[in-house]
């Protein structure tokens, strides 16, 4: 009977331990996912690069601020990023997985952002019941902190302008003024954007804060800066093309072309090859470099959100001073003037020339990343394999900038003060979010 009872007790132990639930063990990796997951919506809804780069800002702003709000491994967003304030009445914290939570607010956020919205939903529903089944409670307890969190983003985002945008007047394309930008082929798309230096930055004082030099002043004549830039890039391009199609510099236009915009035509259709955005391909390399160094959860969320926040604002400056120079791409001049039968390596992408976007968007990210990861951080660029691109290798986020800024030159749709002038633009962009949040 002793025996019995002691075989009863262990018989109720066992049986109680096996019903207990696991944690839910959230890592860097599922935040990867989520990130790749939103890169895949936004590739297929075509967003522009500015778009993509507030996309990316707000959702990693969320997961951050879940992590940081209260008592995390780095400072609160609240009251540095323009017009955050801090969210009130946060659920007690005592239970609540702050990982889960936070991937959870990302999630929120980023499908508020899409036009696919059902894709994030089916990717959230998917995740939802894993982990409900996994841990209910803690999932539960994770998801009411977490989108406490995303409501007050999106509040907060909703207030940025992006919304009277929207509507406000299209870009007036016509001109009698010969240096004003015009649409280019094959789609002669109007300008994209022309308004969106009206966004709220998120740490600029204001969108001209970080206004560059003037480009050099538009002149047909020979002997002058601007046509001396026009006719050295119409000679390289020319140059680099006589290689052939294995040259160092078609593949280094090609690796950095990163334009969703590529109108392609198949007997009398057009339609578009879909891309990553310049800004996304910073955020790949931001994901390769958190792989490499092994970063935790925290460090990689810390990472991608101080990385998108510098490249929304460098979209911002440099988007206000494209439409304040708007100026004419070397496309539209060496068609008309020079030689009619010429075509850029690259297609132009539709908005004006000065300055280059790459060039701004790529030293204000260089830059934040080299302050987290080390100035002789080598990596290996995976991150144009899914379009058919190799890897290309590089000694330091820095100069993978100065490649993406030259890139632009050989692939024709630059001129030089735009791509030198334009990663000074986004250098100076990403030590001033250095300087001025306090992560």
């Amino acid at each position: 009977m002793k025996y019995l009872t002691r075989f009863s007790i262990l018989c109720i132990f066992l049986s109680i331990f096996s019903c207990k639930k696991e944690n839910i063990k959230i890592t860097a990796k599922d935040y990867h996912d989520a990130v790749d997951h939103l890169t895949g919506v936004m590739i297929h809804d075509i967003f522009s690069p500015p778009v993509a780069s507030r996309i990316y800002a707000y959702p990693n702003i969320a997961a951050y601020q879940v992590l940081n709000s209260e008592n995390g491994a780095y400072k609160s967003l609240s009251n540095q990023l323009n017009e955050l304030k801090k969210v009130s009445n946060l659920p007690e914290t005592q239970k609540v997985d702050k990982n889960l939570a936070a991937i959870i607010a990302y999630i929120d956020v980023a499908k508020e952002l899409v036009f696919s919205k059902e894709k994030i939903t089916i990717f959230r529903d998917s995740l939802y019941e894993n982990w409900k089944s996994a841990n209910k409670q803690q999932f539960e307890n994770a998801k009411t902190y977490g989108t406490a969190v995303s409501s007050h983003i999106l509040d907060w985002m909703g207030k940025d302008r992006y919304k009277e945008t929207r509507t406000m007047p299209e870009f007036n394309v016509y001109s009698e003024d010969p240096a004003r930008w015009q649409p280019t082929p094959p789609a002669y798309m109007k300008g994209i954007e022309p308004n969106w230096s009206k966004i709220r930055p998120f740490v600029l004082d204001s969108a001209s804060q970080f206004k560059p030099i003037p480009p050099p002043k538009f002149s047909l004549e020979k002997g002058t800066a601007f046509y001396k830039e026009l006719m050295d890039l119409f000679n390289l391009t020319n140059q680099i093309k006589s290689k052939g199609n294995d040259s160092e510099e078609i593949a280094i236009a090609q690796f950095w072309d990163c334009n969703p915009y590529v109108a392609v035509n198949k007997g009398h259709f057009m339609f578009a090859s879909k891309k990553i955005t310049p800004g996304a391909h910073w955020i790949g390399i931001c994901k390769i470099a958190t792989q490499k160094s092994d970063a935790d959860f925290s460090k990689t969320v810390f990472a991608y959100t101080k990385t998108s926040i510098a490249i929304a604002d460098a979209f911002i400056s440099c988007w206000d001073e494209k439409y304040r120079s708007n100026l004419i791409r070397p496309e539209t001049l060496i068609n008309k003037y020079i030689d009619d039968s010429w075509t850029p390596l690259l297609q132009t992408p539709p908005f004006p020339e000065y300055t280059s976007g790459h060039s701004v968007v790529s030293g204000a990210a260089s830059e934040i990343l080299t302050t987290i990861f080390g100035d002789d951080f080598a990596f290996d660029d995976t991150t144009e394999i899914p379009f058919g691109l190799p890897t290309r290798s590089f000694t330091s986020f820095r100069n993978a900038a100065k490649e993406a800024a030259i890139s632009r030159i050989y692939g024709g749709i630059h001129y030089n003060s735009a791509v030198e002038n334009g990663l000074t633009q986004g250098i100076d962009i990403g030590n001033f979010v250095i300087k001025n949040l306090d992560f």
